[in-house]
């Protein structure tokens, strides 16, 4: 069930110091980060605000690293092609946060980006019909989006299963490699499990910013490792 990809790391910034994001950014893509997972909220979709398209502007300059973007917003078309233009890699999307999924995921391929779509704890895996072919990235999120440092939902990981064998599936046919994200609570004992289940990208805020700068490398590793 492992996925054959390498393991990549994405630290949210949701857990960084928001009075230096800049720094962050550089520090984590020193550390040895291969992504940038970037948390926005729009206080409506999920309880809480976090930031908007300028702020991903502004950290742009700070590192080359895949900016993935995760868009807990709703209505969520409507400032997909800004965070495009903002420098976003990867625009992932809740099925739940507009009306037609597949014509929303038709926009982010359209600005020449990835595209991704993410399923909460309740949401069903079902929810990739009709999409998947077009998808660049499924995140299981094994927390309730919203907030950072909750507990990891062991439920996730049979659902991170059920998508890898159809990834899996789609590769054996001649489709090409879907990422298979895990969101929430990731750290260095449900990172094992998450990546046995499947999953080839961690997004870990909590336990990659735990410690200051000096500790993010060893974070980093430690969650590589598995």
């Amino acid at each position: 069930m492992k996925s054959a990809s390498p393991i990549r790391i994405a630290p949210s910034i949701l857990s960084a110091d928001f009075a230096k994001l800049g720094e962050e950014v550089r520090a984590i893509d020193t550390a040895g980060c291969d992504w940038i997972h970037i948390d926005v909220m729009d206080g409506h979709f999920v309880p809480n605000l976090t930031i908007g398209p300028l702020v991903v502007q502004a950290l742009r300059p700070h590192s080359k690293k895949t900016f993935d973007v995760h868009l807990m917003i709703g209505p969520v078309d409507p400032l997909i092609p800004a965070f495009a233009d903002a420098g976003a890699d990867v625009i992932s999307v809740h099925p739940e946060s507009g009306p037609h999924l597949h014509r929303t995921v038709q926009t982010i391929k359209s600005l020449g980006k990835k595209a991704g779509v993410v399923l909460n704890p309740a949401t069903p895996v079902e929810a990739l019909d009709g999409v998947l072919d077009m998808l660049d990235l499924v995140l299981i999120m094994s927390v309730n989006p919203g907030f950072g440092g909750q507990k990891f939902i062991p439920s996730a990981l049979e659902k991170l299963r059920r998508v890898r064998t159809m990834i899996d599936a789609r590769v054996k046919a001649g489709g090409a490699p879907i990422a298979l994200e895990v969101d929430g609570g990731i750290d260095r004992l449900t990172a094992p499990q998450a990546i046995a289940a499947g999953a080839d990208v961690l997004v870990a805020g909590t336990a990659t910013f735990t410690g200051g700068p000096a500790a993010y490398a060893d974070n980093i590793r430690a969650l590589r490792a598995g």
